[in-house]
């Protein structure tokens, strides 16, 4: 028997407020309480209390509170990718899907870590993973390596999302740069000859990899993309 719980078997009874649950609304409302205050002590008891309804009745659209948390994911990723069209261009369109993704989860960090690092199998991740692994396809990689080259990319770009995701109080992680900063640059140049020799240029130490990494990458799909061209055309 498939662990998955079909919505059509559900009962669509009122709640206590007169509010028809469906798996959509039951989405949007755990959604608006991760992002909302207290919204790292998640249960099911809470959504059924938001939703005026018995948490009993949570399960029968979702069978447990990581499968609705992996629908929130799914329905953040199709938000992202809402309107996105494949170009000509492969570097504008990877560097479109990778900027909606990063856009997204600094929108709402506390799905950020699940959203790095679990396989959702949503029909938007899904989607998404067509669309990607085509865009490779169409500039000439051959399907191994259009796979294995949207894996790098997408778990890069996902990860140092992740990373730039801070459960810090905003001062206390300017504060802690700071003392890393102020630190590091007033190193001795007879131990630390080398952090010494680029004290001027450590600030870009405090600032996200994102833009950096997400270039080295692009360039190097293009680069790769390029001696496709012509193994294609023998």
């Amino acid at each position: 028997m498939s662990g998955r719980v079909s919505a059509v078997g559900a009962r669509r009874r009122p709640t206590r407020a007169g509010v028809v649950l469906s798996r959509e609304l039951i989405v949007d409302t755990v959604l608006r309480l991760i992002d909302g205050p207290g919204g790292d002590k998640l249960s099911v008891r809470r959504v059924g209390a938001a939703l005026s309804a018995d948490p009993t009745a949570i399960y029968r659209y979702f069978r447990s509170l990581d499968a609705i948390l992996l629908a929130v994911a799914d329905r953040l990723i199709g938000e992202a990718t809402a309107g996105f069209v494949p170009g000509p261009d492969l570097a504008a369109s990877l560097r479109d899907i990778a900027g909606r993704i990063y856009r997204s989860m600094q929108a709402h960090p506390r799905l950020a870590q699940l959203r790095a690092r679990r396989f959702i199998a949503g029909p938007h991740e899904l989607r998404v993973v067509d669309t990607g692994v085509g865009l490779l396809l169409r500039a000439g990689f051959e399907p191994a390596a259009a796979v294995r080259h949207y894996r790098d990319f997408i778990e890069t770009t996902f990860a140092l999302a992740a990373l730039d995701v801070s459960d810090l109080a905003p001062e206390q992680e300017q504060a802690d740069w700071q003392t890393w900063l102020d630190t590091a640059k007033g190193l001795p140049a007879d131990d630390y000859p080398n952090m010494h020799a680029v004290r001027d240029h450590l600030p870009v130490m405090g600032e996200s990899a994102f833009p950096g990494v997400l270039d080295t990458m692009i360039a190097i799909l293009q680069r790769e993309a390029a001696k496709c061209i012509p193994a294609r055309a023998e």
